[in-house]
């Protein structure tokens, strides 16, 4: 193997530093990018309404940072790592944006959080949940701010686990995220002492869940767990409702989100068990904040549309606070300031990436016990922040500095 000479070995390395940070005298607008999937299955659970929370946290700064005008750019990833890698280095080496947001599709997050950590740029991914974001795939420009799969097998699971619902059937999303949901929430129940009854994945763009429900319901299991999202698990709920699953069977979303259980409506949603990082009828500041919201978009909003604002305000925060965009600087004034608003209280940015809030088990109230429209949770449970995620000590990010 042919070695390169100290001055070209060092010429390589300092090109590569100049490409990958930002730039020294940023003269033109600062751009936050929302990566999202504008037009596919899960663009009811992101798309539109990501692009919205981010522009209302823009505003509510103010519209500048530095004396510099703050714009909003927005691409559709159409649930593609390559398109999305792609498109984000676009971004970052040539058209001055610093942050992408949302992120939704835990194989879109974990690729843009490694071209973020090439650029030397930030990536905040609040619409996917795969705990290896935070875990094996951790960065130190990545942060994961609204939930994540071990959060939500943790509350779900235990929840149904503590009624006494011991054994489990799974179907699951063939990609990162239902990957993650699936392993974290088995890992749940068999630490519980319940049993996995059976598995099977299906394709994530597929249109039909029959046969696999059929399998499901022939496994016997208490619990039928949807490791997926989108409208595929809609139209799977609808299915198991059809086929009439829940007459001996709890069917259960590991991922639900707000726009899922309008979509299926309270007849049909009823009684499921889920847990969130957010819901908007939780307290007054929720209210304000959610009423903001639905006057642009015409619905209430869910925990990603809420961690999408949170977030973004707390990157702008940190920016104003450390005087540059320094990204070094910034993700660590990030990690030092405590995140007290709306969506969180004293919500802290870990060493991985991981931010720390507590997560909230609900239930799907039955149709007479909705009193308006999108009243639609009752609280089951709490889960403070130090139970509901994955403790460091258990971690296999290489930023986590062990004893």
């Amino acid at each position: 193997m042919q070695r390169r000479s100290f001055n070209q070995a060092a010429l390589g390395t300092a090109l590569g530093a100049t490409l990958a940070s930002p730039a020294l005298a940023q003269t033109g607008p600062i751009r936050i990018g929302v990566l999202t999937d504008m037009s596919g299955q899960f663009s009811d659970q992101s798309g539109e309404g990501a692009v919205t929370a981010v522009r209302m946290a823009v505003q509510d700064f103010g519209g500048q940072v530095l004396g510099l005008p703050i714009e909003v750019v927005v691409a559709d990833h159409q649930n593609r790592p390559d398109v999305a890698v792609t498109r984000a280095r676009e971004w970052y080496d040539r058209n001055d944006v610093h942050l992408i947001a949302n992120l939704i599709n835990s194989a879109v997050a974990l690729a843009v959080a490694g071209v973020a950590r090439e650029r030397n740029r930030i990536a905040i991914v609040n619409g996917s949940g795969s705990s290896r974001i935070t875990n094996e795939g951790c960065t130190p420009n990545s942060i994961h701010y609204a939930y994540d799969t071990v959060a939500l097998a943790r509350g779900t699971a235990n929840a149904l686990l503590r009624d006494g619902k011991t054994s489990w059937f799974f179907l699951t999303a063939d990609y990162a995220f239902g990957h993650a949901l699936e392993s974290d929430t088995i890992e749940v129940v068999r630490a519980a002492g319940g049993r996995v009854a059976g598995t099977v994945r299906y394709p994530v763009e597929s249109a039909d869940l029959s046969s696999f429900l059929l399998r499901a319901q022939g496994s016997g299991a208490q619990v039928v767990a949807i490791a997926g999202s989108g409208t595929v698990f809609i139209n799977a709920v609808k299915a198991a409702h059809e086929f009439g699953l829940r007459r001996r069977q709890t069917v259960v979303g590991l991922l639900t989100w707000l726009p899922d259980v309008h979509a299926l409506g309270l007849q049909v949603a009823q009684g499921m068990v889920l847990t969130n990082g957010f819901y908007w009828d939780r307290d007054d500041a929720t209210r304000a904040w959610a009423q903001r919201f639905f006057a642009i978009r015409n619905r209430m909003p869910h925990m990603g549309d809420a961690g999408d604002y949170s977030s973004t305000m707390h990157y702008l925060n940190a920016v104003r606070a450390v005087g540059s965009l320094d990204t070094a600087a910034i993700m660590a004034r990030m990690r030092d300031t405590p995140i007290n608003d709306f969506f969180a209280t004293n919500g802290r940015i870990r060493i991985d990436g991981r931010m720390v809030h507590d997560m909230y088990v609900y239930e799907v109230k039955r149709p007479e016990e909705s009193r308006r429209a999108w009243d639609y949770y009752k609280l089951r449970a709490t889960i403070p922040g130090e139970e509901a995620y994955r403790p460091l000590s258990q971690s296999a990010c290489p930023l986590v500095q062990r004893g």
